[in-house]
């Protein structure tokens, strides 16, 4: 074993095997799909959050009109109902959309 010191530099020539542009683009798109992930997430679980007390205030408040003036209104009610349900599914699938493409998923 040699006494000497470590005297040689790394070699960051990109045609000689060093650090590759490849490898610091990976790095890039690494914290980048993390930060978009991050959001995505927090974005589509938020969607899915409003949209579920949307649909279920919109269904609860169809059934109230519903019972309040029973078959006279009951189109209103279920119109409500469906409006709230519409809501909810839409924004679900919104979320998911969202989520998806903060994963980077289906690009």
């Amino acid at each position: 074993m040699s006494n000497k010191p470590f005297t040689k530099q790394p070699n960051l020539n990109t045609d000689k095997g060093g650090l590759h542009t490849d490898d610091v683009q990976s790095g890039v798109s690494g914290a980048a799909k993390t930060t978009t992930s991050t959001l995505g997430n927090t974005v589509g679980g938020l969607a899915n959050t409003v949209g579920g007390v949307v649909g279920a205030a919109g269904r609860g408040l169809g059934e109230t009109v519903n019972s309040a003036t029973g078959d006279s209104a009951k189109p209103v009610g279920d119109g409500v109902k469906n409006v709230g349900t519409g809501v909810e599914s839409g924004s679900r699938e919104a979320a998911e959309g969202v989520k998806r493409a903060g994963e980077w998923k289906g690009f």
